[in-house]
């Protein structure tokens, strides 16, 4: 393990992939105790993807008293049921929260009827929940979320928007085997704003795989920017970013 400190930001790399996702998840299963022990409840996002498998695989089994947490997460496409195999309402609940039961869950529905009254609905649930933690990643565009540098907005006055998704991170998408062709990969998601992202009081990065290793050294090195909206991260008081060999292999 190699540990150092980028402005506020604090990387963790780990040789295995296994190692980073174990101690992304002995980070997150701490902060969660630390906020059930000052007020018997605790709240938190979840991220999909890839990215993603160790962490939630490590995660589950730590001892959590999931029926004081409620979680969120943090984008779904839009136009796309929750039955669909892309669907990140299913990821979740077939990686993790069917089996760990939270307190409650709320899911951005993507393929409802009407998206302002989903967006909004959302945005409140999270003004009343403030996020203990939020655990996320980074795309290999640098995107959190899915503010892709096109569209990412540090100043974003909403929590909840519609993102337009560029064609870096559709093919991302397509290359992580979620969709059959390019054209399938949808345009558009629900994704938590970068602010929304920001005013977690702890952020948990797990970014592994050499196909993140330009973004990995991006968000790292670039000036702070929404030409790599990841860069935002090095400004937060309390967010650690997991790595593993791979995707520190160019820092």
């Amino acid at each position: 393990m190699k540990t150092f400190t980028v402005d506020n930001l604090k990387v963790a790399a780990y040789n295995e992939t296994s190692s980073m996702g174990e101690a992304a998840a002995n980070f997150v299963h701490q902060k969660l105790q630390e906020a059930l022990q000052e007020k018997d409840a605790a709240n938190m996002i979840l991220a999909t993807g890839s990215s993603q498998f160790s962490f939630l695989e490590a995660l589950q089994k730590k001892d959590i008293d999931w029926q004081k947490i409620t979680v969120f997460h943090l984008d779904e496409y839009i136009g796309i049921s929750e039955e669909h195999p892309a669907s990140f309402r299913k990821y979740l609940k077939e990686r993790i929260l069917n089996a760990v039961a939270p307190k409650k869950v709320y899911y951005l529905e993507g393929d409802a009827n009407d998206l302002d009254k989903v967006m909004e609905d959302y945005a409140a649930e999270l003004r009343a929940h403030p996020i203990d933690i939020a655990c996320i990643g980074i795309g290999e565009n640098g995107h959190i979320a899915f503010n892709d540098p096109p569209i990412a907005d540090f100043n974003d006055p909403k929590l909840v928007k519609i993102a337009d998704l560029d064609d870096a991170c559709r093919n991302q998408q397509l290359g992580e085997g979620w969709f059959p062709t390019f054209d399938d990969v949808p345009k558009q998601a629900l994704s938590l704003t970068i602010p929304a992202i920001m005013s977690c009081k702890t952020i948990s990065c797990v970014v592994p795989d050499e196909r993140k290793s330009d973004a990995v050294r991006n968000t790292l090195y670039n000036e702070v920017s929404t030409s790599c909206p990841a860069t935002i991260l090095r400004t937060h008081s309390d967010t650690t970013l997991f790595l593993d060999q791979n995707s520190a292999s160019k820092i």
